[in-house]
């Protein structure tokens, strides 16, 4: 915590004064503009800021300029930031002097800043202040003590261990724990143990005892597999996680070969977890084990193995897993078969594709489904052995398989069983499967010609099914394809063949829209083609010129008012000058005027004060009226805001109130109740008649003419 807590103020401190690369100026000049800064009247703020710049750039000669902020309870803990980096002994001893000085919270500070430092010269006065009467403070001299470590403060400590207050024992037993991890890691193992073991017998809260079971067992190493064992045959459920996580820390075989040793006798909920730690050691002694636990182990204890075997297994595991994708329990099987479908590497695939081969029964579905969702090409020629068995489930299987293997040169097969399938229900998934590859196809122009002389010689619903397929494909030869099939003489095909141009998944199909719908002789497919032309302007991304220009276009071409509705729409959804024109100009239209009115006020509050209010509601038509805010409230449940002086500075003489931004939060200033939907009350007369509206948060605010 110590190390993660430095790094993220340095981070804070390295934001908070930039330096700019062009500035050549020694380190020790640096610091002369913030000490100024603290050695005048400036604000609080500022000194704080200065702080942080002498964290970065403060000498030996900071330490003054900072001292007397130590007992400033608005400055001490910016004082300290940068005394705490100081690289000089100044800091320390200043440290020191202030800790004899000050009292409550402020010392609790300081104290901190000389662990800190790890100041050995530190310890004797916080041997006294382990004594303190306030027991923050006295804990903070105890952990301070810790990370300074060292014979002393291990002296200093002990004793508190036991006969220190219940209020400081925890901070007293989390100095020795820091303090044996100094020995530990300076090589010191046996006083390491014995201070672990010292702190895991005393009474203090269970989660220092658990941290030092932890450093005890790791501090013994191979010594400490009989105290690891203990944990994880432990009832408790905090011990047996203290296991579980130095099962992981502690190497070596004689540690794995114990920790296997125990995995027979626990329950399967634990087996399960013991072997998801095995399996972070890394060791390769565990692979034998976690192969015997998945295959026949308890259920839990399965299917943890079998999770595992994803990491840690290869080509070797492939009988366990597939014996496991079998079962017939649901859960394991499909675990399984999961594990299988993403086990990386070539010699599984070839493993795969030989056992496929020679493969009945269950064992042929299961490698039939992990050929298709691995995209093994190899197992090809078995798939397509399959694609012609009796079995209808079988054939269907291997047809969905064969959309994920086959190669380009394949292709024929499968148009072969879409347009002569040798059994009708088979046309479903050979469509499913040829679309599938022509998808995968690194030419898509390729697959389309092989598709459209399919057509030429198909029967009519494999002829619809290959139009399905070419608007899945794409690309020029697919669109002209079906734009042909639009005008076929066939009902059916034409039928079908619209309605996929409607729904074309990118705007190349605008200009055979646009030319269905003003030409096709069936009324049906011009309102069809006019709804598909509307839905590549509101669905793709294009210039907003471009949008624009498409939704005049469809304006001008629907000849109902519903296709013009779903113009507006789109005008409403993508808001600029351009759709607020046009939406104008259909409010002129009687029959749309209402809705063409209310998006073009939409889109005026959309795109702000560039739009002139007044002209826009004069070009619709709308007479001037006099409008009186008497009250307005924005929130929601109890809780409302006054906004009322706010709304007045945006009325006009029309009904409707444009915000200088659409975010009712930013216009109104903030959020009343957060996460929660909220609603604008209005209490307004309007040409001296009273009355009241409520808006949805962030709806277009028009007004209605009371009665």
């Amino acid at each position: 915590m110590l190390k993660i807590r430095c790094c993220v103020m340095l981070l804070l401190l390295r934001a908070a004064a930039p330096v700019q690369a062009a500035d050549k100026a020694p380190a020790e000049d640096k610091q002369l503009k913030p000490l100024a800064v603290l050695r005048s009247d400036a604000p609080p703020q500022d000194k704080a800021m200065a702080c942080k710049q002498l964290a970065i750039y403060g000498k030996k000669d900071a330490v003054p300029a900072l001292v007397p902020l130590l007992a400033d309870a608005r400055l001490s803990s910016w004082a300290r930031i940068a005394l705490e980096v100081i690289p000089d002994p100044a800091a320390d001893e200043a440290l020191r002097q202030a800790s004899g000085q000050l009292q409550g919270r402020l010392l609790v500070g300081v104290i901190n800043s000389i662990g800190v430092r790890r100041d050995a010269q530190g310890v004797e006065c916080l041997l006294a202040r382990l004594k303190d009467a306030d027991a923050e403070v006295a804990s903070a001299a105890a952990v301070a003590l810790g990370r300074i470590g060292g014979p002393a403060a291990v002296k200093a400590l002990e004793p508190s261990l036991g006969n220190g207050p219940a209020a400081v024992r925890s901070a007293v037993a989390e100095g020795c724990i820091l303090c044996a991890e100094k020995f530990l890691s300076g090589g010191k193992r046996e006083e390491a143990v014995r201070l672990y073991d010292l702190v895991r017998k005393a009474d203090v809260p269970k989660q220092r005892i658990l941290e030092a079971i932890r450093g005890a067992i790791l501090a013994r190493q191979e010594a400490g597999v009989p105290l690891l064992i203990e944990q994880l045959k432990s009832p408790d459920k905090a011990a047996f996680a203290v296991g579980l996580r130095v099962a992981r820390e502690l190497a070596g075989r004689e540690v794995t070969d114990a920790l296997l040793a125990e995995l027979g006798r626990m329950t399967q909920e634990r087996q399960g977890l013991l072997i998801l730690a095995l399996a972070d050691r890394g060791d390769t002694a565990v692979l034998g084990a976690v192969l015997q636990a998945a295959k026949s182990g308890p259920h839990q204890a399965r299917l943890a193995a079998v999770r595992v075997l994803q990491r840690l297994g290869n080509a070797s595991c492939l009988p366990v897993l597939l014996n496991a994708a079998m079962e017939t329990n649901n859960e394991l099987s499909q675990t399984a078969l999961a594990v299988l479908a993403e086990m990386p590497g070539k010699d599984v695939d070839d493993d795969l594709a030989a056992r496929l081969a020679k493969a009945e029964g269950k064992a042929r579905q299961v490698l039939i489904q992990l050929a298709g969702r691995r995209s093994i090409a190899a197992a090809t020629p078995a798939l397509l052995r399959a694609a012609d068995d009796p079995d209808a489930a079988t054939r269907a299987a291997a047809l969905t398989a064969l959309g994920a293997t086959v190669e380009f040169r394949d292709l024929p097969v499968l148009i072969v069983r879409l347009v002569h399938p040798q059994n009708p229900e088979d046309a479903a998934a050979a469509q499913k499967a040829l679309s599938a590859a022509c998808q995968r196809m690194p030419d898509p122009e390729a697959c389309a010609q092989k598709l459209v002389a399919a057509m030429s010689q198909a029967p009519l619903p494999a002829k619809c099914r290959c139009l399905e397929i070419l608007t899945a494909v794409g690309g020029a030869q697919a669109l002209a394809a079906v734009a042909a099939a639009a005008r076929d003489a066939n009902p059916e095909i034409q039928d079908a063949a619209s309605r996929l141009l409607g729904e074309w998944m990118n705007v190349d199909a605008a200009p055979v829209l646009l030319d269905l719908a003003k030409t096709a002789a069936d009324e049906k497919y011009k309102i069809r083609a006019v709804r598909g032309y509307i839905r590549l302007a509101r669905q793709f991304t294009m210039p907003d010129a471009d949008r624009a220009r498409m939704c005049r276009i469809a304006m001008e071409t629907a000849q109902r008012d519903a296709e013009k509705k779903l113009v507006l729409e789109v005008l409403e959804r993508y808001p600029s000058g351009d759709t607020l024109q046009l939406a104008l100009e259909a409010a002129k239209i009687p029959a749309l005027k209402n809705d063409a009115a209310a998006i073009a006020m939409v889109i005026a509050q959309r795109v702000g004060g560039g739009a002139d209010l007044q002209k826009v509601m004069a070009e619709m038509g709308q007479r001037r009226v006099r409008v009186e805010i008497l009250k307005a409230e924005y929130g929601a449940d109890k809780t409302f805001r006054d906004v009322t002086e706010i709304l007045r500075k945006h009325v006009h003489d029309f009904p409707v109130i444009i915000l200088p931004v659409s975010d009712y939060n930013s216009a109104f200033g903030g959020d009343p109740v957060s996460g929660v939907p909220k609603q604008l009350k209005i209490q307004y007369k309007m040409n001296g008649k009273p009355g009241e509206a409520s808006f949805p948060e962030n709806a277009a605010i028009m007004l209605t003419m009371p009665k």
